[in-house]
């Protein structure tokens, strides 16, 4: 019998809403917050607000300010060139060895799931749903690739990536090449095809940030 999942701590609760308040541009990027608004906007006690933002700190969405709250982190095109080029080469080094892994089709039901879901959402031009699905393509996959430091890196720097896109999601064409690039990936892990999964992959993210980048740069949505 399969355990009930954990209830949510309610710093765990904080930290989530927190996070999605500032993807969905609620909290402003350079914008400044009390410890106390916070915690009454989310009508919860300064306690668990105060750890979900040092955790939300950790992975570069908000600098924790003593004695003066927290200030939402700007995005800096700079970092976001970095942080792609990491994400490239470790999601890539996660499709390949996901390949070399010999997974059956019911192995890899989840991510084909997540690619007809996207599908799906790109059909009625549900942006939002979109991004759900590509979030849960990426998470996957790197959890397939079976390196728990990739997973670990990955999902550090994850969210700065998410939150970019948040701010470009209805500015961008609709990203049918990406729902092709995500096929094509698939199918190499399918197959067992380390080489062609790991090339694609890079090319799907390569082209991903050239897209992003120039978003950002057109509709001055960064920090020099």
């Amino acid at each position: 019998m399969l355990e009930a999942p954990k209830p949510k701590t309610i710093t765990t609760r904080a930290m989530e809403q927190i996070r999605q308040l500032i993807f969905d541009g609620e909290l402003a990027a350079g914008s400044d917050h009390l410890e106390s608004e916070l915690a009454d906007r989310l009508g919860m006690s300064r306690t668990p607000v105060r750890e979900a933002t040092l955790m939300l700190a950790q992975q570069g969405l908000l600098e924790v300010r003593p004695r003066k709250g927290v200030r939402i982190a700007t995005l800096s095109l700079k970092d976001m060139e970095e942080i792609y080029a990491v994400l490239t080469e470790l999601e890539s080094l996660a499709a390949e060895e996901a390949a070399l892994k010999g997974y059956s089709e019911e192995d890899l039901a989840t991510l084909q799931q997540a690619i007809e879901a996207m599908e799906e959402a790109l059909a009625r031009e549900d942006r939002e749903a979109w991004a759900v699905g590509d979030n849960a393509f990426h998470e996957e996959l790197v959890r397939l690739g079976g390196n728990s430091r990739v997973e670990t890196i990955v999902s550090m720097m994850a969210n700065q990536v998410r939150r970019a896109r948040a701010m470009t999601l209805y500015i961008r064409p609709l990203p049918v090449k990406s729902n092709e690039d995500h096929r094509a990936v698939y199918d190499a892990i399918r197959r067992g095809d380390a080489a062609a999964a790991r090339e694609r992959h890079r090319s799907h993210r390569r082209h991903a940030r050239e897209v992003l980048i120039e978003l950002l740069k057109k509709h001055k949505l960064y920090q020099l």
